[in-house]
């Protein structure tokens, strides 16, 4: 071998790991020459293939790499680790990875965040903490991140970014590009300049590429569109995502109960809300609360047993029902085989049309306005469902038992039982709605209880009636 030949051998760099895999999740490979890196201590090796990583990459990483590994992790890394990265895990395990971080350390590493990221991180910290971080910050970033947690859980304040860009009325398109050429704190990204007035009120917003397409003696208001979509701070957050997907915004300024500007939302943090409504409610229609993928036996075993105990109540009751008619059930044996059918034909019908009514509470899409016409819609399909399903579980009846009454029994009470889910699935959700309940919630609860209740009264009292069967 030449030696020109042994020099590239020695050159030759180490083979890159592939940080995820074919189905995008996380290399074993390359978990595995972290975690190895981890455990040797080795600040090089770890900074070589950890340092570039995406945020997202990284909270994927620490959530899977073992929990006491996890400060280690970030110690090591040093400057090279992004605190962005904790915006993108559970919030069991973030809260578990700040427990395990020196208060300097967190407080040094939120203060290189923009404002939104940093609120997103402290606002699930015990108070005592959050004042022990914030204590360690620069009086102004401490005024800036306090200011945004004083606003309401949930609202625009909470998600604002407290960094924009905001110009005098009176300026040039000329001086708005010199100040964002010699400015040294301009957030990351923005799409928009405001214009405001001596006190700070909002006046309208100028988009990038106009400033960049004008004149540089033309005065910013001349070509700044008055701000129709501004925010207040103390709107919820679900209000402004709707408004955003409405009218397509990429970014809104947000403002205070006087018109003046406080800060500036972005797509980025909606798309995090949107995301974050949408598996509240999934959790809530299945009752499992606030639970995490990380949270520990005790912790999902309490937020689970609320809901359970509720339903054992609603189970409680259709057991009622059925002892109502204890005789006629052992009068005829073939009608305890066939209750089951009943009811669960019911419940599934009754979530369907809840799932549907819950959905357009949310996006407001099911209103007084329209109520009567989706009502007529769901009592049309809840009887072409009810009237097929009868005519098939009927056949099956009269055929498995030989018994063509016992068939004209379950049809009948299958076509009851799903109008009665049908419209309990639809007007219970509304019904807890002008109560101010979230019907996401309680619905569940309710519409199972109707449907269980029906479906056993009407088969067994119909079965009562037909075949002159004791009560």
């Amino acid at each position: 071998m030449s030696e020109a030949a042994d020099l590239d051998v020695i050159a030759s760099p180490e083979p890159v790991i592939a940080v995820r895999d074919a189905e995008d999740h996380l290399n074993p490979d390359f978990i595995a020459a972290v975690e190895t890196a981890i455990r040797a201590n080795d600040q090089f090796g770890l900074r070589a293939l950890a340092a570039d990583l995406h945020e997202a990459d990284t909270g994927d990483l620490l959530e899977t790499i073992n929990p006491d590994e996890r400060a280690t992790f970030i110690q090591l890394l040093g400057e090279d680790f992004d605190y962005t990265a904790l915006t993108e895990m559970d919030e069991a395990t973030r809260l578990q990875v700040l427990e395990d971080l020196p208060t300097e350390a967190i407080a040094e590493g939120l203060g290189e965040l923009d404002s939104d990221d940093a609120v997103y991180i402290l606002e699930d910290m015990d108070e005592e903490d959050q004042a022990a971080i914030l204590d360690e910050l620069p009086y102004a970033d401490r005024a800036q991140l306090q200011k945004a947690l004083d606003y309401p859980e949930e609202s625009a304040g909470r998600r604002m970014q407290s960094e924009f860009i905001a110009v005098a009325q009176f300026w040039t398109v000329g001086q708005t590009i010199d100040y964002m050429r010699e400015a040294r704190d301009l957030p990351d990204s923005f799409y928009e300049i405001y214009v405001v007035d001596p006190a700070f009120k909002l006046l309208g917003s100028v988009h990038l590429d106009k400033i960049l397409r004008t004149k540089r003696r033309e005065k910013v208001t001349s070509i700044m569109e008055e701000t129709r979509q501004a925010v207040l701070a103390t709107e919820d957050q679900e209000e402004v995502a709707r408004r955003f997907e409405r009218y397509n915004l990429v970014s809104s300024a947000v403002v205070d109960e006087n018109e003046r500007l406080v800060g500036v939302l972005t797509v980025d943090d909606i798309v995090d809300v949107i995301q974050e409504e949408a598996e509240e409610d999934l959790r809530a229609l299945a009752g499992v609360g606030d639970e995490e993928i990380s949270d520990t036996v005790m912790t999902i075993a309490r937020s689970r047993f609320a809901w359970l105990v509720v339903n054992l109540g609603t189970a409680i009751l259709a057991s009622v029902v059925i002892a109502l008619f204890e005789e006629t059930i052992e009068a005829m044996v073939a009608l305890a085989v066939l209750m089951p059918i009943v009811a669960s034909m019911g419940g599934n019908a009754g979530t369907q049309t809840m799932t549907v009514a819950v959905r357009g509470i949310a996006t407001q899409e099911l209103g007084t306005r329209n109520l009567m016409r989706v009502l007529n819609r769901e009592i049309l399909v809840s009887a072409l469902n009810g009237v097929a399903l009868a005519i098939l579980i009927g056949l099956t009846a009269w055929l498995w038992f030989d018994s063509p009454g016992l068939g004209v029994v379950i049809g009948g009470s299958i076509v009851i039982n799903m109008l009665f889910a049908g419209l309990s699935g639809l007007l219970i959700p509304i019904a807890l709605d002008r109560l101010n309940v979230d019907p996401a919630i309680a619905s569940s609860v309710f519409v199972t209880t109707v449907t269980d209740v029906v479906g056993f009264f009407a088969f067994l009292g119909i079965a009562a009636l037909w075949f002159g069967l004791p009560l």
